[in-house]
């Protein structure tokens, strides 16, 4: 499904780019534990870019194609990297300590997802 494949190449782009933000905007300026919280979100966000963009050819591809576990999947990881890496980079930049119990909730979403690409593959792949 192509919108798996967009959402992922935009995550990819976004991770590179708050990557190099942190990297060279954000070093002094923030404490190091914000920055090093900053490195995991951007970490967290390229590494599940490509997930999406894996969903996404295995959907348009002949081995699982478009079955439902794929697509839930992809919904899981974009709201995991939405809640997880979102989370992380407003308490770097804010030092708001209680959103630190909402990234949980996109580690969650990440964790479904990884779990619904192991049922449609277990389920559907030849």
């Amino acid at each position: 499904m192509k919108f798996f494949i967009i959402a992922g190449a935009i995550n990819g782009f976004l991770a590179v780019a708050l990557g190099a933000f942190g990297a060279h905007l954000l070093e002094g300026r923030i404490a190091d534990k914000y920055l090093s919280t900053w490195g995991t979100a951007v970490q967290y966000q390229m590494f599940h870019a490509l997930a999406l963009v894996a969903i996404g050819i295995l959907m348009s591809s002949k081995v699982l194609g478009h079955v439902s576990q794929l697509n839930i999947a992809g919904y899981l990881i974009l709201a995991g990297i939405v809640i997880f890496s979102g989370s992380l980079y407003v308490l770097s930049l804010t030092g708001i300590s209680i959103l630190g119990a909402i990234t949980p909730i996109g580690g969650v979403a990440f964790l479904a997802g990884w779990i619904m690409l192991i049922v449609a593959a277990v389920k559907y792949a030849n």
